[in-house]
């Protein structure tokens, strides 16, 4: 027979579990579900290899500015950053092109709300040379024809079709043909310079924060075995005008193989993703754009001469 003060102890025990492993739930559940913030949390992202260089600038003073925070970033194929973004654990990818407006809706049709994308800024696909090399002017048509094996000349890509790089000269350049046999890929847009440094006669294609950023030592180095061409101006009004890839030269229309960088960020609340977005687009993250030589699309940086007049 069970005495009633012992069954009044096991009823006040199992109550007693009962609101501990309650509570012990829930606040793991908080501790789980706990959402990030622009100065907390972890996040993992994509970009596209050609962007590798400014985007690395960008995340080393983010996470200098917010040491609670950590972007953990993967450098692929601008194939590949699009095939992450329909993972869960992929917030945000860096790519050269946005979403249309089937893309758009097929990434609603399983998040419940639309990725939110904008350019940040504006890069190059930069034509490079060996040092070397007594060319150093092209047309456009001269571009193709080398692309589509008319000319016999060994061109050095960053990768096969899956990057931004191959698929912008496919359809700015080349508008669809096929790439010749002479068109190689070296598996990287280090790999093209080094390629290109190496070998006299060769033409290379890479992303000008690679090689155009003339405040980076390593690049400083490069661009003693390699040069960059200059390529037919379209929009000039004088005839025969040509141009190197440059912030100045990609901002006034002038290099025609200018391209833009976007961010797709798959975030419907402030977070972590949204504040590193909010920082590419103020005044530091477009001062990186800026300095990293490529073209800030929003902030316009006007450099003013003024006069001051001194007291007798």
């Amino acid at each position: 027979m069970i005495n009633k003060k012992t069954h009044c102890w096991g009823l006040s025990i199992i109550l007693l579990l009962l609101v501990v492993f309650n509570f012990s739930c829930t606040d793991n559940g908080k501790k789980q579900f706990e959402a990030d913030s622009p100065k907390n949390g972890t996040i993992h992202i994509s970009v596209d290899e050609t962007f590798k260089p400014v985007i690395e600038e960008q995340l080393k003073v983010y996470h200098a500015a917010f040491p609670n925070t950590d972007i953990k970033v993967e450098y692929k194929p601008e194939a590949d950053c699009f095939r992450d973004l329909k993972e869960d654990s992929t917030r945000m990818v860096i790519v050269a092109k946005g979403l249309s407006k089937p893309e758009a809706e097929y990434y609603k049709s399983f998040l419940s709300f639309y990725p939110s994308f904008q350019i940040v800024a504006y890069d190059a696909v930069a034509v490079i040379l060996n040092i070397d090399n007594p060319d150093s002017t092209y047309t456009v048509d001269k571009l193709k024809d080398i692309l589509t094996g008319k000319k016999d000349i060994i061109a050095v890509m960053d990768g096969n079709n899956a990057t931004s790089t191959v698929r912008f000269l496919n359809d700015s350049v080349m508008h669809k043909l096929p790439f010749g046999k002479n068109v190689v890929s070296a598996g990287g847009s280090e790999k093209v310079i080094d390629y290109v440094a190496k070998n006299k006669n060769a033409i290379g294609f890479v992303g000008l924060s690679w090689i155009g950023n003339t405040y980076e030592p390593k690049q400083q180095e490069l661009l003693k075995h390699v040069k960059l061409a200059l390529v037919e101006c379209k929009t000039c009004e004088e005839k025969d005008m040509f141009a190197k890839p440059s912030q100045a030269t990609i901002t006034y229309m002038q290099y025609p193989l200018a391209r833009p960088l976007y961010y797709i960020l798959k975030e419907n609340y402030a977070g972590l993703g949204t504040g590193f977005i909010n920082f590419m687009e103020l005044e530091r993250g477009q001062l990186i754009f800026r300095r990293s030589c490529l073209a800030p699309a929003k902030m316009n940086f006007i450099k003013r001469t003024t006069k001051i007049k001194e007291e007798e």
